[in-house]
């Protein structure tokens, strides 16, 4: 059962670190309960009762003793926990209790099963840990604890004592034994303190020895603006960049006048700009002799930078080359005979770029698109044996500033925030089943004046007994119901390659009016008539795709309309939903995503390449991840980490956590 859990060895058991806490310094006798004032009861389980109360709906009561005094206890709609009571158990319950029908009540708690006839002592605070099945609380407990009081004294210190009295940190034996069985919330404080700070600065460490072995390197062209070079690539646009884009470029540039080679993250809200950024970046590659390559996560996102590129480009001598996992044998070969005769100076490609060994050597500049997507190690893998490129990483979902310092850590960032003027306003409501007919009607005749539009789905199909809205069964209702006088047409992943390129170009000839489509069509369509978007069953979309998705009908002149339908019956979706509707401001919307889901949903560390964080959360900490971050500066700049003994631990620390994964050489 432990090893289920991920737990071999008494230092599993130690860094095993609780999920949550019972605070039973409020344990109170029922009789001493005070409405709305949180508290924690102690009795036996007396009566059970399971009722349903209408079409999955259903309430469970528990009658809990103690000595002669009751507590009613409901959950409502949560028949699992029917399998958590079981009559004459000693349980302890927390929750706000509310007197209700002559008796104290408490909806909801949260409840723990106590071993045989143990109750808990009133001023203890308990750890409570991840469980598997067979596994209960009060075995891991003592599991744990028989660890702590054994072998806490074995862990090396990593931390010098002048460092520990610096920073206020606790000592690792003392934090052990306060983190597994705190004596007060202040010394819970204290010991969580310690471990947040130690595993943030291990990671801002690894980041600050990544950042300073690739400034090392010097290896990579040095590709200068001029002003004829600059003049030469502005005359392809037929428009003035923003003062946003000029700012950034001057970052871009001076990054790659420089011989190290240049590791950017550009990031910028949806309609930014972000393209014609990299277009020159590439350009001025390109300008100096050195090829540039674009690479997206998906073969629609390639194909679009494949159009977009050929589009801007058609008066100039630069030659394009695509190549993808999608195209035919034939298709192949002549992309790779063009680049390694050296006739391709922008290819445009997916994950099939980094199969490309003659590129290597010769590549001036990489751009990575939708960057989250990829790996800390794919990011790299277009590197040369003799040199590297600049890096330009790229992406449309605006990064939330915790996150950035830490998934992305080992990249410069430059931030586009205004638009291009000239766009067109949006609005965005949310509807309901009232309204659904309404939508329907101002949406055809939208249609009608000559608009285009999309309508998503979170399903290619629906699961057996899910109630979700599954894309193919809604196109055809759509077909024969509100849109049975327009030309529309299905689009999703599962749709061959060639038959979804022939749909997009007939959608952006304006030959299909609507897309109904799951969320392929979040990034790599550019179809400035397309105003009009419905989305079905929103609550099963973050709101960070929501926004993506917003961002295909606010690309022209004329105003954007979407309609988001669902089941917004959590607090978490009707403020997820709230906030979507009310601004669209993707930064801002970022970071309220953020704050409701965790960065793991946001930028999974697993896909990253990164180790998850084992007890710090990025929303709560962000003060300590800046002082650690500073601190983690402060060690490499001076050379500390590798050269003072009393940070070997610490530094051989750092080494084996992301070593591997973050390329770090042993310069100890």
């Amino acid at each position: 059962m432990l090893q289920r859990l991920g737990l071999r060895t008494a230092a599993d058991l130690l860094f095993l670190f609780p999920r949550d806490y019972r605070d039973a310094s409020q344990l109170l006798p029922i009789g001493e309960l005070r409405e709305e004032q949180p508290a924690s009861v102690c009795g036996v389980v007396e009566e059970v009762e399971l009722r349903n109360t209408g079409p999955g709906r259903c309430v469970l009561g528990v009658l809990i003793r103690q000595d002669q005094e009751h507590l009613r206890v409901l959950w409502f709609n949560q028949p699992w926990m029917r399998d958590r009571v079981v009559i004459g158990q000693r349980v302890l319950l927390s929750g706000t209790p509310r007197f209700n029908g002559g008796r104290w009540e408490l909806v909801h708690p949260k409840l723990e099963a106590l071993e045989g006839n143990h109750s808990p002592t009133k001023g203890r605070i308990f750890p409570v840990y991840p469980l598997t099945e067979g596994l209960q609380q009060w075995q891991i407990r003592r599991i744990v604890q028989t660890a702590v009081q054994e072998y806490a004294v074995c862990v090396p210190e990593v931390f010098p004592a002048d460092f520990r009295e610096q920073h206020r940190l606790w000592p690792i034996q003392r934090a052990l034994e306060q983190i597994h069985a705190p004596g007060d919330m202040e010394s819970l404080d204290a010991a969580r303190r310690r471990f947040i700070y130690q595993e943030l600065l291990v990671l801002q460490l690894a980041l600050g020895l990544r950042r300073r072995q690739l400034a090392e390197r010097t290896r990579a062209p040095t590709l200068p603006v001029t002003a004829k070079i600059d003049a030469r690539i502005r005359r392809l646009f037929p428009f003035d960049l923003t003062a946003d884009q000029d700012r950034v470029l001057r970052e871009i540039a001076a990054d790659m006048a420089r011989a190290t080679p240049m590791n950017r993250l550009l990031q910028g809200d949806v309609g930014s700009g972000k393209t014609v950024v990299a277009e020159y970046a590439m350009l001025l590659a390109i300008a100096h002799g050195h090829p540039a390559a674009l690479m997206a996560p998906t073969e629609m996102l390639a194909r679009q930078h494949l159009r977009t590129l050929s589009r801007d480009l058609r008066e100039s001598r630069v030659r394009i080359v695509l190549l993808t996992g999608a195209l035919s044998a034939a298709e192949r070969r002549v992309a790779r005979e063009a680049i390694a005769a050296e006739e391709a100076d922008l290819i445009v490609g997916t994950h099939a770029l980094l199969a490309e060994e003659p590129l290597r050597e010769r590549l001036g500049l990489v751009v990575i698109d939708e960057q989250h997507k990829f790996g800390v190690r794919q990011r790299a893998a277009l590197r040369g044996e003799q040199r590297d490129p600049h890096y330009l990483v790229m992406t449309a979902t605006p990064i939330p500033r915790t996150v950035s310092m830490t998934l992305f850590g080992d990249l410069d960032v430059s931030t586009l925030r205004d638009k291009p003027p000239g766009r067109a306003p949006l609005y965005t409501y949310s509807g309901d089943e009232s309204r659904r007919a309404a939508w329907w009607d101002f949406f055809c005749r939208k249609l009608a004046e000559g608009r285009q539009g999309y309508v998503v789905a979170p399903m290619v199909e629906g699961g057996e007994g899910e109630a979700v809205t599954a894309v193919e069964p809604l196109y055809k209702t759509l077909q024969q119901g509100p849109l049975r006088d327009f030309r529309i047409a299905l689009l999703h992943g599962r749709i061959p390659v060639a038959e979804r390129e022939a749909t997009m170009k007939a959608f952006r000839l304006g030959e299909i009016q609507v897309l109904v489509a799951t969320s392929v069509v979040e990034v790599g369509i550019d179809v400035p008539n397309a105003t009009l978007m419905t989305i079905e069953d929103g609550q099963r979309f973050g709101l960070a795709q929501l926004h993506q998705l917003r961002g295909r009908i606010s690309r022209g002149s004329h105003p954007g309309y979407l309609c988001v339908f669902g089941t917004f019956d959590s607090e978490e979706s009707r403020e997820r939903i709230e906030a979507f509707c009310q601004s669209s401001d993707g930064f801002e919307l970022a970071e309220v995503d953020f704050r409701l889901r965790g960065p793991g949903d946001l930028f999974g560390t697993r896909q990253h390449g990164l180790p998850p964080l084992r007890i710090a959360d990025l929303n709560r900490d962000e003060a300590v991840l800046e002082e650690a971050r500073q601190d983690a500066g402060q060690l490499v700049l001076t050379g500390e980490l590798g050269e003072r003994p009393e940070f070997a631990r610490l530094y051989n620390m750092v080494l084996r956590r992301y070593g591997a994964v973050l390329e770090l050489a042993d310069v100890g």
